[in-house]
């Protein structure tokens, strides 16, 4: 089909993952129910071009990988997309940051509120009137009543159930079927029996049925909605966090405040002091101290220089700062949290699966069941009224919104509590899997350790020593260095006047001071003798692991520094807690085994292993599962990207490289190792609410679907009914937040008591 000129597709939105390979996403807000997903998924899987595509009910967001023609972005595979989706009743449009803003703040929410409220205040007024004729009213009385409610009713059914009949007659126009056709039809076809009834003086009507029926589902509906906005929420409030414009500096040094989506990778941009990071980059000039707390959950602000990585999002302190943009306003580390939020709901567990297949045979298998009912009632010699009554009760009764809502609502709520917990999910299925763990394997250097060196001692003490290595650490980024000077400054040190200080990239500092040559860095750079710590790489003693740095004046002795990395405070808490809940704890790492030892034991590991090369890493994970154990490995290092890909479930703090960042399922944010039996709590927790809210779904199908088909349930009550499971799974799913805070609550005061005694 020919697609409008407005639906064109802008190339820009779509991001290449290889030379012939690419990603695209779209919004797609008719997105309703899981029928809606599963159909969206299969129609633009089916497109030429696309290798997958995966949707999200949270955002409306579709995600498809796709090929590029002719290894160009133009091949045309967007447009056919947006065809296909059009042709099956859906529009779509590319999914951006203002995008997901106006997904966020869309009027869906108000529509559904607008039309609950309608209903109920309609389905009141009706219930009172049906008390009287309930009583026994007499014919005329009653028939009175009965022309009110119709009066009543009529247009609230018009009013509160155009979210539904829209979506139904979207799916009749593509020749298909969703969980809103039967919906429809039971409203439409319990209405049309309560006029019939009506006009022909009949003694029952059920406009309380179908406006019971409407404000229930949307009640339903619109706790949906609100739910799935949490997720979007906290990841709305992520993205606020960025400014909607940005200084640019023009090419002839001019400056211009330009919206941020004009600016492109490559652009020269402006951030003052007290400004926050409009974009991601790398500074080009200037010095200043930024605020990642946002980001990495550290208070402390970290000094950033020319050379040094910025975020979007991030508040520059102290100093302009002109940076250099490095990615697009969709493409920033903000809008990649956003992305990870929601591909952990996009991910299909074995629960989603299982939910998702009852869902695409719902719809077909709902109106066979309510047709054999009609004409079971009508071949047992029943009247067409009450066949048709009974099919409507069928209708009404097998609403499977308590299923579609059994996984969806539960992970909504984790989702939006391990968000705001620091916890990012990137695979939904991840939360499942980290609910069925025997083993923990950590890494070390910058999992269970802060990464960071500091002080542990020095071969000379002398003032004069630690004045000259002051005067020169005080000038470099490098970690030792770094280390030293906030140990000098600690001391007092006053540093001394030094001349022609330069920094000798990847060795070291050096100066001059009273004529002679001062230098400050790698052993085997200040000393000859030392070249062959320099030839192997390595800086650390044998014996203790400890990191060391020298410095020379001239042809005199040599001062060495010795450091040393420094376990994360919570480590040895967290360690214990997941230990006290019968998980196996072990360490992995490349370090030395002096090193290795001296971490596990301050930790609390007893079993450990070092020198571990990634193969290493990779083959014990292996091993371990081909036993039939199941394994979460915590690492940060691209050597731990191995083990990460091929562990049962993966977790990477916010510090991590990027290639593990992308082969773990979890990242955290906080760098704070308590996220880690924090999250393995919840996907216990989560579990059991998703395993209870099958039994209850099942439960009442099984219970109220022979009541329904055997006429044992009138419209009404089947809408009561079916309302009602619906309200009980979600009301469920919201109890996870209860469990949480009550077990946290019960659970941090012993967890800060081991973090003290650690």
């Amino acid at each position: 089909m020919t697609i409008p000129h407005r639906q064109r597709f802008d190339p820009a939105f779509i991001t290449r993952t290889s030379e012939a390979t690419g990603h695209v996403d779209f919004l797609v807000p008719d997105m309703h129910c899981a029928a809606c997903l599963a159909r969206v998924e299969r129609t633009v899987a089916a497109v030429e071009g696309v290798t997958s595509a995966r949707a999200n009910l949270t955002s409306h967001r579709l995600g498809a990988d796709i090929v590029l023609a002719n290894n160009a972005l133009e091949g045309g595979v967007a447009e056919r997309i947006v065809a296909a989706l059009v042709s099956a009743g859906y529009t779509a449009r590319p999914f951006d940051i203002a995008a997901f803003d106006a997904a966020a703040k869309d009027d869906t929410g108000k529509e559904l509120a607008k039309a609950m409220a309608v209903a109920g205040f309609a389905a009141g007024n009706i219930m009172l009137l049906s008390v009287s004729i309930w009583s026994g009213a007499e014919a005329s009385t009653r028939d009175l009543f009965h022309w009110i409610s119709a009066l009543i009713g009529l247009p609230a059914i018009a009013y509160a159930g155009r979210p539904f009949f829209r979506s139904a007659l979207r799916a009749l126009a593509a020749r298909t079927l969703n969980m809103d056709v039967p919906i429809s039809l039971a409203v439409l076809l319990a209405a049309a029996m309560s006029l019939y009834e009506t006009m022909t003086g009949g003694e029952h009507a059920w406009f309380d049925a179908s406006v019971g029926l409407l404000f229930f589902l949307l009640v339903g509906r619109f706790l949906d909605h609100r739910m799935r906005g949490v997720a979007r929420s906290a990841a709305a409030q992520l993205l606020s966090l960025s400014a909607e414009s940005a200084t640019l500096i023009t090419k002839d040094g001019g400056q211009a405040l330009v919206p941020l989506a004009d600016i492109l990778p490559g652009a020269t941009i402006l951030v003052a002091s007290g400004e926050r990071l409009p974009l991601d980059g790398v500074v080009i000039a200037g010095n200043s101290d930024v605020n990642r707390a946002m980001l990495t959950g550290e208070p402390v602000p970290e000094a950033t220089g020319p050379g040094t990585e910025v975020f979007a999002g991030t508040v520059n302190l102290t100093g302009p700062l002109t940076v250099r943009v490095t990615a697009r306003a969709g493409d920033t580390l903000l809008a990649d949290i956003v992305r990870l939020t929601e591909a952990a709901e996009r991910s299909a567990g074995r629960f989603v699966q299982l939910a998702d297949r009852a869902a695409q045979i719902y719809a077909p298998a709902v109106h066979l069941l309510s047709a054999a009912t009609f004409l079971g009632w009508l071949v047992l010699g029943a009247g067409w009224h009450a066949a048709l009554t009974a099919a409507v009760a069928v209708l009404i009764i097998t609403c499977p919104c308590a299923l579609g809502l059994a996984v969806p609502a539960v992970r909504v709520v984790a989702s939006g509590l391990l968000l705001k917990n620091g916890v990012l999910l990137k695979d939904g299925a991840a939360l499942e899997k980290l609910a069925e763990i025997d083993t923990v394997i950590f890494d070390k250097t910058g999992t269970l350790t802060i990464g960071a060196p500091r002080f542990v001692s020095a071969q000379a003490n002398d003032d004069e020593v630690w004045r000259i290595a002051a005067a020169l650490a005080e000038t470099s980024r490098h970690p030792l260095a770094q280390a030293l000077n906030r140990e000098a400054t600690r001391r007092g040190v006053k540093p001394a006047t030094m001349t022609d200080i330069v920094e000798k990239p990847g060795l070291g500092m050096e100066g001059r001071l009273d004529g002679e040559t001062v230098r400050f860095g790698r052993l085997g750079w200040i000393d000859e003798n030392k070249w062959r710590d320099l030839e192997r790489g390595s800086e650390s003693g044998p014996e203790t692991g400890n990191a060391e740095i020298g410095l020379r004046m001239g042809n005199g002795p040599v001062a060495i520094f010795r450091f040393a990395d420094r376990l994360r405070p919570e480590a040895p808490a967290s360690i214990a807690a997941l230990a006290k809940a019968g998980l196996a704890i072990r360490l992995l790492s490349g370090d030395n085994e002096a090193a290795a030892a001296r971490i596990a034991g301050e930790a609390g590991i007893a079993e450990w292993q070092a020198d571990c090369l990634p193969a290493d890493k990779t083959g014990i994970v292996a091993a371990h599962q081909a036993a039939g154990g199941k394994v979460l490995m915590v690492g940060d290092g691209i050597n731990d990207a191995p083990a990460l890909a091929s562990a049962f479930v993966s977790m990477s703090p916010a510090s991590a490289s990027d290639i593990s960042q992308a082969a773990a399922d979890i990242v955290f944010t906080s760098n704070d190792l308590s996220a880690v039996p924090f999250a393995w709590r919840m996907a216990r927790a989560a579990r059991r609410i998703v395993l209870q809210n099958f039994t209850l779904a099942v439960g009442y199908n099984v219970i109220a679907v022979p009541l329904a088909v055997f006429g044992f349930a009138t419209p009404l009550i089947a809408a009561l009914a079916m309302s009602s499971s619906s309200i009980l799974v979600t009301t469920n799913a919201v109890r996870l937040n209860w469990i949480m805070r009550r077990r946290e609550t019960n659970e941090r005061a012993e967890f800060r008591l081991q973090e003290a005694a650690a």
